[in-house]
């Protein structure tokens, strides 16, 4: 028997004005599955992350993970998913410790000393922990937004350009951190404009174009040429 999806997106559409940024998208990740999602500049792929994340609602359509409905149950929703955006959302006048403290408390828990210099350790932040955030590269900054992953086992996880930004010792963690969350039996939803590391991971590759999902395909057996050739014939905006 197939398990139910842990992320499903219904007949999706999102209006700006008039107009129609997402029209019709219908998308399921199950668990222990990572889908990549990929589309031209403007095709919606970061809105439909907000939209599945309850950053932000749809104009008609519905939204679930694990079970939770997006728009009625938002705060069941919250506490199952862990998103991070392709900005590092941290706060610059907050230690790098006090951004994690304070990433808990919004999810309902504590986390002790220990737990966060173990998140700050996985991302090899420790000797930062007390330092200002508005003191850290752009590089650092991305690694905090990812050591927020350590503190608590989302059931779902939403990306967006996960890999960007980060150098090659937190590529290397995030491969591997990815690889245990599916294996957990987690499903990951990640946006990219990259064929490399963030493919790697996928299971499933997803086109975004014209509002639609224009192509759902296993990964497996796909090489960089096969994806190129695919992303070129189904997407809006070539990169």
């Amino acid at each position: 028997m197939t398990a139910a999806p842990l992320i499903r997106t219904s007949g999706v559409r999102k209006f700006f004005g008039a107009q129609a940024v997402l029209d019709g998208v219908s998308l399921d990740v199950r668990p222990g599955e990572a889908v990549a999602l990929l589309g031209g500049n403007g095709a919606g792929k970061t809105t439909l992350l907000k939209i599945v994340a309850t950053v932000m609602r749809p104009t008609s359509g519905t939204v679930s993970v694990a079970g939770h409905d997006g728009a009625r149950e938002a705060e069941a929703v919250r506490r199952v998913l862990g998103f991070a955006g392709h900005g590092a959302w941290v706060y610059d006048d907050l230690t790098a410790r006090e951004n994690l403290k304070f990433w808990t408390t919004l999810h309902d828990r504590r986390a002790s000393e220990d737990e966060l210099a173990a998140a700050l350790a996985a991302l090899d932040l420790e000797r930062a922990g007390a330092a200002r955030v508005r003191t850290f590269s752009a590089g650092m900054k991305r690694r905090l937004s990812l050591a927020r992953l350590t503190l608590f086992r989302p059931l779902a996880l939403l990306l967006d350009e996960p890999f960007a930004g980060l150098d090659q010792r937190a590529k290397k963690w995030l491969e591997g951190y990815l690889e245990a969350f599916k294996a957990r039996g987690g499903a990951l939803l990640m946006v990219t404009h990259s064929f490399g590391r963030e493919l790697g991971v996928a299971d499933r590759i997803a086109i975004l174009a014209g509002g639609h999902i224009v192509l759902d395909t296993p990964r497996a057996g796909l090489d960089p040429d096969d994806l190129q050739r695919l992303y070129a014939a189904h997407a809006e905006d070539v990169a």
